[in-house]
């Protein structure tokens, strides 16, 4: 028997039940009678006649008969998990000394797994709280429609150097960004914060082309000691004037996967001109460039690090054309229902944290005012 934090019974592992559906039939303990007994006293607790001690509660209606009991407690440090019992030896014979130091043994054992499983799941919850606190709350961009994701990696530490960002610069462009700084540990996600500060000052305080603008990062990068390095795409998205209003989309590209545009009609291309730069943080004299394409209307503009594509053993033009063609048959689906499965798309398990940022143009010029 399993205790949660504040001393729920939250699970029951059985040994000897033949029928699995009798236990889920039956529901959990209800944390009275022998079994919570040894969780209050802390002590082991040996029983030669169940149905004649005061303190059993019975059984529910299916319950296998059990007429002896020998049980401890699952317990580390004063701190108790739950508890070990075994009920009735093939022999008939009562529980012994013997008996109960082998399940005490054991007991300790469990105790101790329980413990780092514990112990593993909390960190696993402030490493995320971290990493999501990090990240920004984003603005109303209407009329364009923004929606981003983050996925923490699976397995610890879950701090990692992704990030999305998007902000209204002073002349009402809209900023977008998604990077991803060298490294997977704890030192990874303050080095994203500091880089995607000074890059969000940088473009608040220009408002030019993008390719200026990762030039200066890259110049204000080379003060620091020692210069994080990040990959990132940083686009400018404005609306034409006198061209009947439609969006473009101005980027710059450092070291980073190319954006993917779905058109409403399911068309798709991965902007990726022949320029393709560094990423940041390593030779602030390398030229930046600035690239440009129109966004048609109802168009989705799909900004994300590596972490979406890559598989182990599978080449990444592989995971990108699938990528494309999952983006394309959901190309008039509502934003969120497409954020939320290309953030899932078949995995289970993530390797790297992802970080997803997806912008649609309205879909009449109309629809804008």
């Amino acid at each position: 028997m399993v205790l949660s934090e504040s001393g729920k019974v939250i699970d029951l592992i059985t040994v000897g039940i033949d029928d699995p559906r009798l236990c889920s039939a039956m529901g959990l303990p209800q944390g009275h009678g022998l079994l919570h007994t040894m969780v209050d006293d802390r002590e082991p607790l040996r029983v030669a006649d169940v149905a004649a001690q005061p303190r059993s509660a019975g059984f529910p209606p299916g319950h296998p008969v059990m007429r002896t009991l020998l049980g401890v407690p699952l317990m580390v440090r004063d701190t108790v998990y739950g508890d070990l019992y075994l009920a009735d030896k093939l022999d008939g014979t009562p529980f012994d000394d013997d008996d109960q130091g082998l399940l005490t043994a054991l007991a300790s054992a469990a105790g101790v797994s329980l413990e780092n499983a514990r112990l593993y799941e909390q960190l696993r919850r402030a490493a995320e709280h971290f990493q999501l606190r990090m990240l920004p709350v984003l603005p109303d961009l209407s009329p364009l429609n923004v929606e981003v994701r983050y996925e923490p990696a699976s397995e610890l530490p879950r701090l990692g150097g992704d990030w999305y960002d998007a902000m209204v610069l002073p002349d009402g462009a809209i900023c977008v960004v998604v990077g991803d700084v060298t490294g997977h540990d704890v030192e990874a996600a303050p080095l994203m914060g500091q880089v995607r500060n000074m890059l969000r000052a940088i473009a608040l305080d220009r408002c030019g082309p993008p390719g200026l603008i990762m030039s200066r990062l890259d110049h204000a990068l080379t003060m620091l000691a020692d210069p994080p390095t990040a990959t990132l795409v940083l686009g400018r998205v404005e609306r034409r004037r006198g061209e009947g209003g439609e969006y473009t989309f101005g980027w710059s590209n450092a070291g980073h996967l190319p954006s993917l545009l779905v058109g409403a009609d399911g068309s798709r291309c991965y902007l990726a001109p022949a320029r393709h730069g560094i990423p940041v943080g390593i030779d602030a004299s390398v030229s930046r460039f600035s690239h440009e394409h129109p966004l048609p209307p109802g168009g989705t503009l799909l900004l994300f690090p590596d972490g979406l594509v890559e598989r182990r053993g599978q080449d990444i033009d592989t995971g990108l054309g699938d990528l494309a063609e999952q983006a394309a048959s959901l190309a008039t689906a509502p934003l969120e229902e497409l954020c939320d499965i290309l953030i899932g798309r078949s995995r289970q398990v993530f390797d790297d944290d992802v970080a997803l940022l997806a912008l649609r143009t309205p879909s009449l010029v109309g629809e804008q005012d």
